[in-house]
This record gives C-alpha cells, structure tokens and sequence, in this order.
C-alpha cells in the first residue's frame, strides 16, 4: 500500500458520511501502534506530527521518515500530516522536504493573532503548500485548552470562516466548536448544530481538533453533522501511560525496555483501533 494523502482519504471518507481519524504520535512506538490499529480496524487514518513533538524529538526528519516507513508498508492507506505549526520558518522548511518526506499536508494555526494577519500568514502557507504539491490547513476561532493560549468557549463564525477560507486559500478548516486541547475526560459537549452550520457555509472539509475529550457517541455525531478529519492525541497518551504503569509496577526490576514497551505498544493499538472504528 502506498502513502494516502489527506486529500485522497478525506474524499473517500466524504462518500461515506465518515471522518478520517488523525493520530498525534511522539515515539516511533505510537507511529506502530497507529498503522497497526488502522490495520485492525481496516481504516485508513492520518499520522500527525505536531511542533511541540518535533521540538521534542532532534529535528523533523526523524520521525517523519519512520512515519513514512511504516505507512509505506501498511495494508491500508496512511497519510503523513504536520499539526499546529506556528514557525513560518519551520513550515517553509516541511514543505521543502514534504515530497520527499512523505507529508502529503500540514496545519498553519495562527489563530491567535488578529483576523487580518491570521489570514496573511495562512494565505502565504498555503500558496506555499500547494506549490508543493500539498494540502493546507487552517484554523478560525481558537480551540480551547492549548497551552493556555486559546480561550476556552469561543466559537468559530459560520460567514467569517467562509471568507476566511476563500481569502486564505486553505483546504481544511480547523473549527472552535466545543472541544478543548489536552482533556484528560471525555466530557466535552460539541455545538452540532453550529458544526451543521459550519458544513452548509464552508465549502472545504471540517476538522475537529480536541476530540480526546469527546465521548463517543458525540464524535459520531459531530461526523454526521460534516466534520470529515478528527484529531486525536491526549487519548493515546492516557492509555499509553496508564499501561506503562502497570507494567513498571508488574516488573520493578526491569531494565530493557522492551519488556515494558511491548504492553504500551500493544495497549495503544487497540485504542487506535477502537476510535477509528468511532470516527471512520
């Protein structure tokens, strides 16, 4: 199976009213537990690499090269997708290597900044991103919980993200609809009827950040309503951490890690699985 693109797997999972769920991974054991739980759920999915992951790895290229390993070899389709660049620098620099890469998209989130130079920053990516033969995604209205730097209630404006859209040039819409960065409990309450609205006025896909603090049943609403790519991070980290625990508590004595690591992995996927059966 070859590298998908956010673009192929997005319009596949429109003609059948789903979501392609984009997993956030920091370790190369996340990148195998995503592509093995996509393989289990028979659900192509997007791996995502975020800046704070990449300002915690030693450069970029690392990690998305392992990335494009394991898609590669997949037996279901796997995208590479860049999250929450806020560098111009750092953006110039992926799209630059992206073909080689493997990255078929990425997120410019200036959502913090005034609309006006929201819309410059992002209208200049993106020109960027297409030249290179890739995808681009924005972000309107702030999405709750991210370091403290994005109000928690606000919402993004059906026609404000029509022209924010049209003005930038992007092809997916990152939406402030309820969700918020980082919830360790499902709790989160969306705006379905707002994401409907967004739906009906923006004529690119939907995308939901903060879908770890959703409980099921509502993210599965939320993709009837029309959002067409679901973020997913913290959730992996929970689970991730939860069995790393248990398995230091079961071994106190060990000291390779793959004694512990094989049970995380493991734990991971299954989760993976399951969420992508939810969304996809």
């Amino acid at each position: 199976m070859t590298l998908g693109a956010a673009a192929d797997l997005i319009a596949d999972a429109t003609t059948r009213g789903r979501a392609v769920p984009a997993f956030n991974v920091i370790t190369l054991e996340q990148v195998e537990a995503v592509v093995g739980g996509a393989e289990d759920a028979r659900t192509p999915v997007l791996l995502q690499i975020s800046q704070n992951a990449i300002g915690f790895r030693t450069g970029f290229a690392p990690l998305l090269s392992a990335c494009r390993e394991l898609a590669a070899e997949s037996s279901v389709a796997i995208g590479i997708h860049l999250d929450h660049i806020e560098d111009d620098v750092l953006a110039q620099a992926i799209i630059d290597r992206g073909p080689e890469l493997g990255v078929g998209s990425l997120m410019f989130d200036r959502a913090t900044l005034p609309y006006a130079e929201n819309v410059a920053l992002t209208g200049r990516i993106a020109t960027a991103a297409h030249t290179a033969g890739l995808w681009a995604e924005g972000e309107l209205g702030e999405v709750g919980g991210k370091d403290g730097a994005h109000a928690p209630g606000v919402r993004t404006d059906p026609a404000e993200a029509a022209a924010f859209v049209h003005e930038t040039g992007v092809d997916l819409l990152a939406v402030a609809v309820g969700s918020s960065h980082a919830m360790t409990e499902r709790a989160a309450v969306l705006d379905l009827d707002l994401i409907t609205r967004l739906d009906g006025a923006v004529p690119v896909p939907l995308v939901l950040h903060g879908s770890s603090g959703v409980p099921d049943r509502m993210l599965s609403e939320a993709v009837d309503a029309g959002i067409r790519k679901v973020n997913i991070g913290t959730a992996l980290g929970i689970v991730g951490t939860d069995r790393l625990r248990r398995e230091l508590a079961e071994r106190p004595q060990a000291v390779d890690p793959r004694s512990y690591l094989r049970g995380v992995r493991s734990a991971t996927r299954d989760e993976v699985a399951r969420l992508a059966a939810v969304v996809g």
